[in-house]
């Protein structure tokens, strides 16, 4: 590829059109999901609760990404031992935290909660990045290239899984095997470190009862219908009530405490509800579109930092919206992994337009036009 030059042309209109849509409609599902449970819970009283803080964090992650997108994405390498630090401290500092239903996931300062493990996942793409471009064709070797980016993604996935967050742990590694692929890895080598990976998702699995419980709900979710399956079987009435059209806008019915905090980890459930395959089709089409564009912002960019860096933050992203949606229609087991852009959380929602900012950076500095 070419080296870095000074040519700084357009964003990508359309990718960032894109994520913009995603962001308005995710606004907009998080108050229609949430309104109903915030309206009756004696803490909050408030319909609007959770739509004000999503639109709050929504400003603050746009500004940030707009700030991103002025900023030469080269600038970052500078940042990056320091960053993978603070992601290291801040992954630990969780414990100091009590557990919320058996998990320890977030830093908690006041009304504002944190999760580490949002900014963890693009920290081992700005490592891998980074790194790689610099050892260049080295990353073909097993013991050189290879097993040194496994270790230290799989240390952050260590400390992720610590927190009981098996899904995010698995999202890290799957970056991880989707970079070193694209950099340029051996096939054999990729063959095996996917069979490593799969057996440890598994032995995550078995080693876990509730994960066991939780996967073999997946496979019969009616055999246990008030139990573990119980959260797949409201999901799956929400998406067939909706039919084509949906039932409107608002006017979910599963939302009305069947489906447990519906603005979180199923509100594509609600959405299917409500707007319908019109609606489910649509966010699908617009993650395709999303997708896309970053493959050709990856292949475009003008240095292999910008398409190590490009592939792995469009395949956080991605994955995330694959294993979403999988869940919530019943296709795999059930998991803690929030819908991109759209299901509530303001520091996923943040990192994540960060990340974006980062993306179109990347898009402005195409090696072609």
């Amino acid at each position: 590829m070419n080296k870095p030059g000074n040519k700084i042309g357009p964003i990508d209109f359309l990718l960032f059109s894109t994520i913009m849509l995603l962001v308005a409609i995710g606004v907009v599902m998080v108050y229609s999901a949430s309104s109903y449970s915030a309206f009756f819970n004696p803490d909050i009283k408030d319909s609007m609760y959770f739509l004000k803080k999503q639109g709050l964090w929504a400003l603050i992650g746009t500004i940030f990404m707009f700030f991103a997108i002025k900023v030469d994405y080269h600038k970052i390498k500078k940042y990056t031992k320091i960053l993978m630090i603070i992601a290291i401290i801040l992954l630990l500092a969780v414990f100091a935290f009590p557990a919320v239903n058996g998990a320890r996931r977030w830093i908690r300062l006041g009304p504002a909660s944190f999760q580490p493990s949002d900014m963890a996942k693009y920290m081992v793409v700005l490592y891998m990045a980074k790194s790689i471009d610099v050892k260049g064709e080295k990353i073909k070797s097993l013991i050189y290239g290879v097993i040194p980016y496994l270790l230290v993604s799989g240390f952050y996935a260590g400390l992720v899984l610590a927190e009981k967050n098996l899904s995010i742990a698995t999202v890290i590694m799957m970056v991880t095997l989707i970079v070193l692929f694209v950099a340029g890895a051996k096939i054999s080598h990729m063959a095996g470190l996917i069979g490593l990976v799969g057996l440890a998702g598994v032995a995550g699995i078995i080693l876990e009862p509730y994960r066991m419980a939780r996967f073999t709900s997946f496979l019969n979710p009616w055999a246990d219908p008030k139990g573990d399956g119980y959260q797949l079987i409201q999901s799956l009435l929400a998406l067939g009530s909706g039919g084509i059209w949906g039932m409107g806008l608002g006017k979910s019915r599963q939302k009305c405490y069947y489906i447990p905090e519906p603005h979180n980890d199923f509100i594509f459930s609600i959405i299917g509800e409500e707007l319908g395959l019109i609606g489910c089709t649509l966010i699908i089409l617009l993650f395709v579109i999303f997708i896309w564009r970053g493959i050709v912002t990856a292949i475009r960019a003008k240095d292999t930092y910008g398409t190590l860096l490009a592939t792995g933050i469009t395949s956080v992203v991605a994955i995330q919206a694959i294993i979403n949606i999988a869940v919530v229609t019943g296709s795999m087991p059930v998991t803690g992994v929030p819908l991109p852009f759209i299901s509530y959380g303001g520091s996923s929602l943040v990192f994540n337009l960060m990340a974006m900012g980062v993306l179109l950076n990347i898009s402005r500095q195409r090696e072609h036009t």
